[in-house]
């Protein structure tokens, strides 16, 4: 019902910035809460930061609080994700998720993620 597709991953140095784009299929995108996670390599998947239908409440791991910004163009059916002062540790293979908090307490719908590698 709702595909995902994240783009905007690449290689940087600490203390760059990137940011990551998930745009979505279809016209009910602004009925979803959107979440961002990450994956490293050898580590379970981890919550990045979360925003509700309009951007009014955004949620963030600690690790990214202050650093990390998730916003949402509803017009343009996608989510950001701001990268800044980026730190090795943050080398990751991010993903979008969607989750209609009306019918669903969990995320039902996955990208396929984009590769963050952050050098030190």
């Amino acid at each position: 019902q709702v595909q995902l597709v994240e783009s905007g991953g690449g290689l940087v140095q600490a203390g760059a910035s990137l940011r990551l784009s998930c745009a979505a299929s279809g016209r009910t995108f602004s009925n979803y809460f959107m979440g961002w996670f990450r994956q490293a390599p050898g580590k379970e998947r981890e919550f990045v930061a979360r925003i509700d239908w309009t951007g009014g409440i955004t949620n963030y791991a600690d690790a990214v609080k202050g650093r990390f910004t998730i916003s949402r163009d509803n017009a343009k059916n996608t989510v950001y994700l701001q990268m800044n002062n980026l730190k090795s540790e943050d080398t990751a293979v991010y993903y979008c998720a969607a989750n209609d908090p009306v019918r669903s307490s969990k995320y039902d719908y996955w990208g396929q993620g984009t590769q963050v590698t952050v050098s030190s």
